[in-house]
Formats: C-alpha cells, sequence, structure tokens
C-alpha cells in the first residue's frame, strides 16, 4: 500500500477527477478528505469510499475562497486524523467568453477559485507538514498551464500561475521536505467539459461533433479523452514519490496533444 494511512486532503473530491483520485488514494491505504463546495455530495463519496476500501474517510465542507472556511476544513481534519501528509488542490470551474466580453467578475471568481484556492490550502496545511518534516502539495494544472486556447483567458491565466506557485512553494518547503508538483491535464470527459462543448460551439460557430474531434481531441495522437483514472494514476504517483527529485515539476496527460 503506498500510501497506509497517509491522511490526504483532496478539494472538489465530490465528482470527477478529486472523486478518482480520493478512490485512488483509499484504495492504497489513505485517509481521504472530501473536501468541496457540495457538503452532501461529499458525504456521499466519503461513505461510498469507506464502503468500498474499509478505510477511513470523511467529509469537509469547503470553499477554497475563503480563508476561514478553508483553514476551519484544514483544521477539522487535522483534528480528526492528526496531520496532513497529502494535500491535492483540484477544485476548479470553467467560463469561455472572447476576451471582450469576459466579465471581470468572472474573471475574480475563475482566478479566486483557482489561484485562491490553491493558496489558501497550501498556505493551510504546509505548517503541519513542516511539523512533521514531510509532506506533497500537488495543484491540478491543465494543458493550458502549458499553452493557450480561445476563449479561455481566465483559465489559461489561473493554470499558468500554478506553476509559479507551485516552483516557489518548492523552493521555500524542500528543505523542510514538502515537494509540490503540478498535474497537466488534456480534456478528461468530466461534467466541466462536457459543459463546454455547447458552450465552444455557439462561441466558435461550429457543431458540437467538431468541437470534440478538432477542437478537444484534434491534436492527440490517437481521438481519445484522457480519462479520471489517467489522472488518478498521475496523482497517485507524485503522492507517493519519496524525495525531493521531482519537486516543483509538472506532468502533462494528454495523449500527446501536448508534449514536452
Amino acid at each position: 500500500m503506498k500510501l497506509k494511512d497517509k491522511v490526504c486532503i483532496v478539494t472538489g473530491a465530490a465528482s470527477g477527477i478529486g472523486n478518482a483520485i480520493a478512490h485512488k488514494y483509499a484504495s492504497e491505504g489513505g485517509k481521504v478528505a472530501i473536501a468541496d463546495l457540495n457538503i452532501e455530495a461529499a458525504q456521499k463519496a466519503a461513505e461510498d469510499i469507506k464502503a468500498q476500501f474499509g478505510t477511513e474517510a470523511m467529509a469537509v465542507a469547503m470553499d477554497v475562497t475563503s480563508e476561514e472556511q478553508v483553514n476551519a476544513g484544514v483544521q477539522a481534519v487535522v483534528d480528526a486524523w492528526g496531520t496532513v501528509d497529502v494535500l491535492v488542490s483540484n477544485a476548479g470551474i470553467q467560463i469561455v467568453n472572447p476576451i471582450e466580453e469576459f466579465q471581470f467578475s468572472d474573471w475574480k471568481k475563475m482566478l479566486a477559485i483557482h489561484l485562491d484556492g490553491a493558496f489558501l490550502t497550501s498556505k493551510a496545511c504546509i505548517p503541519h507538514m513542516y511539523a512533521q518534516g514531510s509532506g506533497a502539495i500537488l495543484f491540478m494544472g491543465s494543458v493550458h498551464s502549458k499553452e493557450a486556447s480561445k476563449l479561455k483567458s481566465a483559465y489559461v491565466t489561473a493554470k499558468h500561475g500554478l506553476l509559479g506557485l507551485s516552483r516557489t512553494i518548492a523552493k521555500e518547503a524542500g528543505p523542510k521536505g514538502v515537494r509540490t508538483n503540478v498535474i497537466c491535464p488534456g480534456f478528461v470527459r468530466t461534467p466541466l467539459v462536457d459543459k463546454q462543448i455547447p458552450e465552444q460551439s455557439k462561441e466558435l460557430g461550429i457543431p458540437e461533433e467538431e468541437v470534440i474531434s478538432k477542437v478537444m481531441l484534434g491534436q492527440t495522437v490517437d481521438a481519445e479523452f484522457t480519462t479520471v483514472e489517467d489522472i488518478a494514476e498521475v496523482a497517485l504517483f507524485f503522492a507517493a514519490f519519496q524525495t525531493n527529485a521531482l519537486t516543483g515539476q509538472s506532468l502533462v496527460a494528454s495523449h500527446g496533444w501536448f508534449m514536452e
């Protein structure tokens, strides 16, 4: 068991990629806190994990843009299990619009959830990791951490920013045993991506089938979506890695859409 008795917090874990990561961690012996805005869904996810794997799991109500809620949620996990070993900052949303039509309120909302959320959860977890001399912080980036696409100004900006935050924490925290990484998925068929298909069809003036075949999968090597299981395997790899050898690095998982 690669994460036996490790305390893992995964934000946005009631569904989608976060949920798959939480299940993967539990399958490897981790104690998993499902931190999500939707507490009812988080509680169901935690119960599912306990029933399936017989491991400890708990639900935590958390709006990652609220410092008060983040601090309270992390403290609840520490009160229950003593520490935090792994943080996966995964919570995110998507809003697409041309730059001239992008509402400033939407811009601020996007950056708050993706960047403020990563900062606040890291800030809350790091003291506990420092106290024990170890820990792993994973940010959910994107291929859009590396390049840009039309209609996604705020998302691309936020995902690029996660690279800088990860690298800075790696420099500060490495000497104290804490490492960071950014996972950069291609298009993963989640509700977040499904929502984009009609939105991009309307904005780009093309059929939804072309959004999938050309915009989302046109540059992959096999016209396949990345899966939540693919990303969960990457998240396990980074969480279980034993040294600072890979700290500050990012890994793209996109079926060849983006290569470096």
